[in-house]
């Protein structure tokens, strides 16, 4: 995942689409002018939707655009022409925050009304770049269209509450949401929100707050609702995937089982990053799981330090051995095990010793991915208060674990060997289609319709520090015999005999619209009525043209007298 993520890159298909209609009393002379508090009706308007930050957030950003693409607003990337914005951030390290800001900036200098949501606001709702905006928390986001209409309609909003611990419901209460997937082939599931730990340094416990997990039967039917759909890749994400259960009385062990059971084959589950001391406890179960054909060998285990000394500082809840025993277990019992880790350069207190202890653990594994993150003093958090080490040497530091993760190669020993691989995404160069093995590792292969979300075999034929590159064996190649994906841009949930209308019916509403509009009250119900008889009529196409008109012509209805009613309300003010 890169760790930027933009939902506004990519084309969007909502499930109807409409011009934005304000009532001719509140009509605005020029974009110059206000925008009228009541005149907007809701709905009709275009958003544009971007989401900074981790998986977790990612999924957040694809809800929201789900929800507001279902309502009938429409999704653009263009942001200088979209009606609303809706901005989705990340608080981890400063500089992902210090992007936030400046869009918030360029969104005050643009006079674009905006929600801001995510874990910046959510952790510091009181910063002053948030003045006029409205506010999401991250367990809000199903409130995601409401806040959406008063922020049109020139009203500032804050939903910041969070959800009782003891609450039946999850983090933002239902995983049962439509969503815009990223990429139609991968479903992210939040399978928990907030964490058991006290982390010194970290700044997205104070907006996630204390571990709430979902229901299992509600993350299953999530999983089934994804393959139905096309989905090949399930990735389960959270802070810590190891703590899920733990306040509902489960546990991860048994929850990967659930979903392994009702995975069919051809389609993959990934496990999300899992803190040493909880993993700890299932080792043994969690091997079985990780070697089984469906679930990916790969785990990321943040270590963030080699000395215990200053582990203890950040407070992880674990030492250097620990995290050693997780390793060396997983690598021992799981063929072609993957481990990725996260290293912080320079926590406050860290001495020369200290480091070079952090050093010689990365030398020992060669992790084939390490996240390499300068300390970043984040506001409110206890490390922002501890004495720091030299801005040069964090730097040097810095420069000095990516010299020495540079020098090494991970992949050269599988040059010349088979692997199954299943392709989910195009690579950065536009010319490749990126697969994964069970390792997950990333092999570049041939950009053919044909291998896309398909499961088929590859000699690696080269190899470098990131992916491999492999040579399609042609007999291994079975196209088409998965369930094809939803379109780009289509929000998960809607029924499968659902079609876009066609550019004739488009027209053709809108000339129903401006009829509407010109009718009295007494003429309207014979209308409607004489409406429904002409269309039922003319469709000999199938049930799923017939619910389609139906839809639309109950969304006319509903929208003359939302016109009518905002009408004689100015009427009546005159």
């Amino acid at each position: 995942m890169d760790d930027i993520e933009d939902l506004g890159k990519q084309d969007v298909v909502q499930r109807e689409h409409r011009d934005a209609v304000v009532p001719k009393n509140f009509r605005r002379r020029g974009e110059q002018e206000p925008r009228p508090t009541d005149g907007v009706i809701p709905g009709v308007q275009t958003v544009y939707v971007k989401t900074w930050g981790c998986s977790h957030n990612n999924s957040d950003g694809e809800f929201m655009a789900g929800q507001l693409a279902t309502y009938g607003y429409k999704i653009i990337q263009e942001k200088e022409k979209a009606d609303l914005w809706v901005l989705n951030s990340c608080t981890v390290k400063a500089p992902s925050q210090d992007v936030f800001v400046n869009a918030i900036k360029a969104g005050k200098d643009q006079k674009k009304p905006m929600v801001l949501c995510g874990c910046v606001p959510q952790g510091e709702p009181d910063h002053p770049v948030f003045e006029g905006t409205s506010l999401l928390g991250v367990n809000q986001i199903d409130r995601i269209v409401e806040v959406a209409e008063e922020t049109l309609k020139g009203h500032s909003v804050r939903l910041l509450s969070k959800r009782p611990k003891n609450s039946k419901l999850g983090p933002q209460g239902t995983l049962n949401l439509p969503k815009i997937r990223k990429n139609p082939l991968i479903e992210i599931i939040s399978i928990n929100s907030g964490c058991l730990n006290q982390c010194t340094y970290c700044k997205t416990k104070h907006a996630r707050g204390d571990l709430i997990s979902y229901p299992p039967t509600e993350i299953v039917q999530r999983a089934k609702l994804a393959i139905r759909e096309g989905v090949r890749e399930i990735w389960l994400t959270s802070e810590d995937t190891g703590t899920y259960g733990r306040d509902i009385g489960y546990s991860l062990p048994r929850l990967m089982q659930d979903l392994i059971d009702v995975t069919p084959p051809g389609v993959m589950l990934k496990i999300g990053m899992s803190n040493p001391p909880y993993f700890m406890e299932y080792l043994e179960p969690m091997a079985k799981i990780l070697r089984h054909p469906r679930v990916y060998s790969v785990l990321h285990v943040p270590v963030q330090a080699g000395s215990d000394s200053v582990l203890a500082r950040m407070k992880r809840k674990y030492t250097c051995e620990d995290f050693c025993k997780v390793v060396d277990y997983l690598l021992e019992n799981v063929p072609e095990m993957s481990i990725h880790t996260d290293i912080i350069c320079g926590f406050p207190g860290e001495t020369v010793d200290d480091w070079k202890k952090t050093l010689d653990l990365v030398r020992k594994y060669e992790f084939p991915a390490l996240h390499i993150s300068q300390f970043y003093p984040r506001p409110g958090t206890p490390a922002a208060k501890m004495k720091r080490v030299h801005t040069k040497e964090v730097k040097r530091r810095s420069r000095e674990m990516t010299e020495l993760f540079s020098s090494y190669e991970t992949h050269s020993e599988k040059k010349g060997k088979v692997y199954q691989v299943l392709a989910t995404e195009i690579a950065k160069d536009k010319k490749h289609y990126v697969a994964h093995n069970k390792s997950y590792d990333q092999i570049l292969v041939p950009m053919r319709e044909d291998l896309l979300g398909q499961t088929f075999e590859v000699k690696i034929v080269g190899t470098g520090k990131f992916h491999l590159f492999g040579e399609v064996l042609e007999s291994t190649v079975n196209s088409g015999k998965n369930p094809a994906p939803l379109k780009k841009g289509v929000p998960s949930g809607i029924n499968k005999d659902w079609k876009e209308p066609s550019p004739k019916w488009e027209e053709e509403r809108k000339k129903l619209k401006r009829k509407l509009r010109k009718l009295t009250q007494s003429d309207r119900a014979t209308f409607e009525e004489e409406t429904q008889v002409r269309e039922a009529g003319e469709d000999h196409q199938g049930p799923a043209k017939s619910l389609i008109i139906a839809v639309i012509v109950a969304l006319i209805a509903a929208l003359y007298i939302r016109i009518t009613t905002a009408q004689a309300a100015a009427d009546a003010r005159l």
